[in-house]
């Protein structure tokens, strides 16, 4: 819509336009998503939904953004919708398939990132669904088979507390693949700061500990969402977690403890030329735009 259109309220447009693109292409779903202005006038998506379904045959999601919340805040309420919309039914469980939560490149960095957790999966006799990352909607509505879901990125966190009240599945929190992020670098006795997603960044912090044997000085830093109950099922201590605004909080927070080993991603080693310790690149798309390769 125009932004007159959307201010005005002119809605049988929206309505118009999106049951004359369904007539063109062949879709599953149609998604209402909010931005700005609708977000200002207090446009009622869920009544957008409802118009735009009477018009059309396919289901219609409404995910009530504002197009002003970071990216992970959009991927919660997406995931949300998804599965509300899509997974009607409990079906008997299918022992050893696990559903993955949360896989997208912002969240994991990686195109390769769900094959990887597929062959992770398989080589143990079970398998990985990877809702996003080449599964498709066909497996959204068959979720309730899952035994279990992994949670790998915080945004996913509702969607996997929805399908566990609502059929019962079991979820955990945790990143299957956080030992490849981890080189083999001396981190007995080290000071150490990682920065990622908080689900990767504590991954790789409990990746270091076993690999030490023992609890080492970490710190896990975000500058997206960050969940109490992500602290909780980790059992980590909210003292060594923290939210970045700016990135002065990063330089400054570099400044003031002394850390001899940095994990973030690779554009942020800018931002503390006189950093004297290790540097390991932590890939994170949201915030530099780049993947691994």
């Amino acid at each position: 819509l125009r932004d007159m259109d959307a201010i005005l309220g002119r809605d049988d447009r929206l309505v118009a336009k999106l049951v004359d693109a369904a007539e063109k292409v062949e879709a599953g779903f149609a998604a209402i998503i909010g931005t700005p202005v609708p977000a200002v006038i207090g446009t009622d998506h869920q009544a957008l939904r409802r118009m735009c379904e009477k018009k059309t045959d396919l289901p219609v999601l409404a995910v009530n953004t504002n197009g002003m919340e970071l990216y992970d805040a959009g991927e919660r309420k997406a995931y949300l919708e998804l599965f509300k919309a899509f997974v009607r039914e409990k079906l008997p469980v299918e022992a050893g398939k696990t559903g993955v939560l949360g896989m997208t490149p912002q969240d994991v960095s990686d195109l390769k990132a769900a094959d990887k957790i597929r062959k992770v999966y398989a080589d143990q006799g079970m398998r990985a669904i990877c809702y996003g990352m080449g599964d498709g909607l066909d497996e959204v509505r068959n979720a309730s088979l899952a035994a279990k879901n992994v949670v790998v990125s915080p945004a996913a966190l509702k969607a996997a507390q929805y399908l566990q009240k609502k059929f019962g599945t079991p979820y955990e929190i945790f990143y299957p693949l956080a030992s490849e992020l981890v080189p083999e670098v001396n981190y007995q006795g080290k000071k150490i700061l990682i920065v990622q997603q908080q689900v990767i960044a504590n991954a790789v912090r409990k990746e270091i500990e076993k690999r030490t044997g023992e609890k080492e000085a970490i710190t896990t830093a975000t500058w997206f969402m960050r969940k109490e109950e992500i602290l909780t099922d980790l059992n980590v201590d909210a003292a060594d977690d923290i939210s970045l605004k700016e990135e002065d909080d990063f330089i400054s927070l570099v400044e003031k403890e002394g850390y001899d080993v940095i994990f973030a991603d690779p554009c942020m080693e800018r931002m503390i030329p006189g950093f004297e310790g290790v540097f390991i690149p932590l890939t994170h798309f949201a915030v530099s735009g780049k993947l691994n390769v």
